[in-house]
């Protein structure tokens, strides 16, 4: 009984990251816009446990994260939910290469996956509509929402990665406990 309600407690501790980062994305950092753009904080999220979880972790937080922006944007129904399922996947096979505070590779693998995300992108909402000037879109809309990306997933990393740690400590409290019964 106490595996289920410590899986019930990481889910939620999940969800609501999520949920926050969300609002963070659309609400604070979408009236900080630098150079006319916001950071992506939801790649930041999924890439983040992607590769401090693994795979599945990264698919199905990046299903969510995505579904989210889904329901909130009013673009193609699924579209988001797809790309950041496959940031995830991406993300979790660097999973045992992690080293905790290195801060190298998990920005590296988050800005990548911010250019992943603004170019599929790109093209399934510009350049199927014949929407040609990639140059224009990848200079003054991806590169720059990149940059911004990775500044603002430093603190977002960390943040995670404490809250990570704290749950961890938490799961093996939990199984000292019911190890000493």
């Amino acid at each position: 009984m106490s595996d289920i309600k410590q899986h019930i407690k990481k889910i939620l501790i999940i969800a609501i990251v999520i949920y926050v980062s969300f609002l963070l994305q659309v609400s604070i950092f979408g009236r900080l816009k630098l150079g006319g753009v916001t950071p992506n904080i939801l790649i930041s999220v999924v890439s983040t446990y992607g590769f401090m979880k693994g795979r599945r972790h990264g698919i199905i937080i990046g299903f969510f994260a995505g579904l989210l922006l889904d329901i909130f944007s009013g673009n193609i129904f699924g579209m988001y939910a797809l790309i950041y399922m496959y940031i995830g996947f991406l993300n979790g096979l660097f999973r045992k290469q992690l080293f905790g505070d290195d801060l190298r590779l998990p920005m590296i693998l988050i800005g990548t996956s911010d250019l992943i995300y603004g170019l599929v992108t790109y093209l399934v909402l510009f350049a199927i509509r014949s929407q040609y000037d990639f140059y224009f879109y990848l200079m003054n809309i991806i590169l720059p929402e990149v940059v911004y990306t990775v500044l603002v997933s430093i603190f977002v990393y960390y943040v995670i990665l404490h809250i990570n740690n704290w749950v961890e400590k938490l799961e093996k409290k939990g199984s000292d406990r019911i190890g000493n019964y």
